[in-house]
């Protein structure tokens, strides 16, 4: 029988597929449709925060009326970087565009550092044609832009222990020993519950009056409770039932950001009020699951600066950045310009009803 011989196979690889085309990166202005996709690329990019939250924007808008101007990049129809930002007015009427007011962090937030700039960028370019005074970037963490630097905070933030009972553990020994006094000498406990914002308003407007500042109206912590939910914490500390200090706490994935506080007079001298407060707080948050304790912004110079560095927490310096677009100067008006003494001191005269009447209309301008 004849042999055959099979014949040679030719193989062709098979060409590499073409990548899919890119789509274009659009900036466009944020609309409250966007809100829900917005929301959910805040919560799983790594620099997001609390105040990046639509919500944030919503309770601003609702209480003081500032204008929302948010930036948000798309890819197509996917999010790649948002910039929540709004429209505010100064003490001097001019218009400031800032991301966040009331609030500690913001700044624009993306994908990768091109589409970050790109929306600030549009921010610029558009506050620019609106002639506002300034755009104010609150990061929380250094943004790599090429902007002037507005270095006069830093924030306090830390792990938590695994167990509520090695809270105080970690804590120095002596800001433990004035936590334990507190508990077992004195008799302080700590409760949850939003019945307690009347309590928190009235401490904060105390501690604020105190300290020659206007605070903010009950409106705005009653819209924070209604917009965030269980999401928002008020607790109260008590010593039966004198209460003694007050927290507003935000949660957000995985910590706890103490945020609004105030004490009744002369209670960290007799009863170390605010040593327990923030101890019992994070306890609190452990047996929540959480895992980080966001102790919030102080200016350098402060009391509450040298109180957190007692309690622990190791400051690092916020990078906030201002382009000045129709202003002249950085801003100066705050508790640090010795300029503002005479103003804080005259406040700090004011009977409380006046000091509390007059907050509210002047803290929509000092946001």
């Amino acid at each position: 029988m004849d042999s055959i011989e099979p014949q040679a196979a030719v193989l062709h690889e098979a060409a590499p597929a073409p990548p899919p085309p890119v789509a274009p990166l659009e900036i466009r202005a944020g609309r409250p449709a966007d809100d829900l996709a917005r929301d959910k690329f805040v919560r799983a990019h790594p620099r997001g925060t609390f105040f990046h939250l639509s919500g944030w924007r919503r309770v601003v808008e609702r209480v003081f009326a500032h204008e929302a101007s948010d930036w948000i990049a798309w890819r197509g129809d996917a999010i790649v970087g948002v910039l929540p930002l709004m429209r505010t007015r100064s003490l001097s009427m001019s218009t400031q565009l800032i991301s966040m007011p009331y609030a500690v962090y913001g700044g624009a937030i993306g994908i990768d550092h091109a589409i970050e700039k790109a929306l600030v960028d549009t921010a610029v370019r558009e506050g620019t044609r609106e002639r506002a005074g300034r755009l104010e970037l609150r990061y929380r963490d250094p943004s790599g832009l090429d902007l002037p630097p507005y270095s006069l905070y830093s924030t306090f933030i830390r792990d938590l222990p695994a167990r509520a009972e090695d809270v105080l553990a970690s804590i120095p020994k002596k800001a433990r020993a004035e936590c334990r006094k507190a508990r077992d000498k004195h008799g302080l406990d700590l409760t949850e519950g939003a019945w307690y914002l009347r309590d928190l308003q009235r401490l904060f407007m105390n501690n604020k009056r105190n300290l020659g500042s206007p605070g903010l109206p009950f409106d705005w912590f009653q819209a924070l409770l209604e917009e965030f939910k269980s999401d928002a914490v008020v607790h109260l500390v008590h010593r039966g039932r004198e209460p003694l200090a007050a927290v507003m706490s935000f949660v957000y994935e995985g910590t706890l950001l103490a945020y609004y506080a105030g004490t009744a007079d002369d209670v960290d001298r007799k009863y170390s009020a605010s040593n327990f407060m923030y101890s019992a707080l994070q306890e609190w948050a452990v047996e929540r699951g959480l895992s980080r304790f966001d102790f919030g912004r102080s200016r350098r110079d402060s009391g509450a600066f040298s109180f957190k560095e007692h309690q622990g927490f190791e400051p690092r310096d916020l990078p906030y950045q201002i382009a000045l677009l129709g202003d002249k100067r950085m801003p100066s008006f705050n508790p640090s310009n010795p300029k503002t003494e005479r103003l804080r001191k005259t406040w700090s005269r004011l009977p409380p009803w006046v000091a509390g009447r007059l907050s509210g209309p002047i803290s929509r301008y000092l946001p």
